[in-house]
């Protein structure tokens, strides 16, 4: 694991394996046209995960350029009728990512 992202996105992963939720996949082209790509996936349930990643360390994503590419990215997502979550390296590091997945997707039986 080389950086900070894809070391947050391996120990979402853990967390998420730890569950009896929905499977996941990695690494999902979601546009038609687009090239985009999401971390990860509930495909059956139109979920789509971002581990955002450079938010302390001022990564591109923050920067108005990756930013405005983020938010056309996270539109059309949800025009094409996909429910995006995201998630931060601290949302990982405290279960808070896969808590509220469990949460969203378990109503009234909230373990968490």
């Amino acid at each position: 694991m080389s950086n900070k992202k894809s070391q947050y996105e391996e120990l979402f992963l853990v967390q998420y394996k730890k569950t009896n939720l929905p499977p996941l996949q990695r690494e999902v082209k979601f546009h038609p046209k687009r090239k985009w790509r999401v971390d990860f996936a509930i495909l059956e349930l139109n979920i789509l995960i971002e581990i955002e990643g450079g938010i302390w360390m001022k990564g591109s994503h923050v920067r108005m350029h990756g930013y405005q590419d983020d938010c056309n990215k996270y539109n059309e997502a949800q025009a094409l009728g996909f429910k995006i979550f995201r998630f931060t390296s601290e949302d990982i590091k405290n279960d808070r990512a896969v808590k509220f997945l469990w949460n969203y997707l378990n109503p009234g039986n909230e373990i968490f």
